[in-house]
């Protein structure tokens, strides 16, 4: 039997903590329940986790803090924010931060499984790939350990940063259509998600900047375009 994924839940309000705990764990899911951001953070140093669940409004440590220091640590582990707040402006900063998922309360039990399980199965999808490697104009991108490198200069890229980009080699110098990558990364093309797929362009544009021969374009109406100098 394959050993349980072990989340990390970070919930202040003691019985949606304990229910989602419990929904996970009938799941077969290891769970862990934490009240508060500095207690999670503090059990991630120590514990291995497959996935995070944090709440954003949380005392000691909010959710967004906590996000940023579990990155810091582990930039490839999925984070799903559980948040009320609707704020646009809230949104954004999580995707910012490195969200794999944004959760707006009240939500169903089975809507948090299936963002959970969507995110793991592109993770282990992800993992069981054979190594491929992109040369883009003066950089070389190797996906499956997500690092971008130009001379000794080495960038690891978070997971929806390796994903987007690895799209985006794959339709050099043509159209990435918006809403396939939409469905493929983020499976839902709604607004926050695109808005989301927007930050990160945004970041790989900052990636890539050390070249001058490589630039990722807006196609209105359509989505982006990666302009790359075309290999022999």
């Amino acid at each position: 039997m394959d050993e349980k994924l072990s989340i990390l839940l970070c919930e202040d309000d003691e019985n949606l903590g304990m229910l989602l705990r419990e929904y996970l764990q009938a799941k077969g899911y290891a769970a862990e329940l934490f009240p508060d951001g500095e207690a999670g953070y503090k059990a991630f140093l120590k514990s291995k986790y497959d996935l995070c669940v944090l709440d954003v409004m949380m005392p000691k440590k909010d959710g967004f803090t906590l996000a940023q220091e579990i990155r810091q640590a582990n930039s490839e582990i999925p984070i799903i924010f559980l948040t009320a707040k609707t704020l646009k402006e809230d949104i954004l900063e999580g995707f910012k931060i490195g969200a794999d998922d944004y959760i707006t309360k009240p939500f169903s039990m089975e809507e948090l499984t299936f963002r959970i399980e969507a995110i793991l199965r592109r993770v282990r999808g992800k993992r069981n790939k054979e190594s491929t490697m992109y040369k883009i104009g003066k950089f070389t991108f190797d996906t499956q350990k997500q690092i971008l490198a130009i001379g000794d200069k080495q960038t690891k890229l978070t997971t929806k940063e390796s994903e987007l980009l690895g799209l985006l080699c794959a339709h050099a110098n043509e159209i990435l259509q918006r809403d396939f990558a939409l469905k493929t990364i983020w499976i839902d093309d709604n607004y926050f998600n695109a808005r989301s797929m927007d930050v990160y362009i945004t970041k790989l544009r900052k990636h890539l900047k050390d070249d001058d021969s490589i630039e990722i374009i807006n196609i209105h109406g359509k989505g982006y375009k990666l302009i790359t100098p075309e290999q022999d």
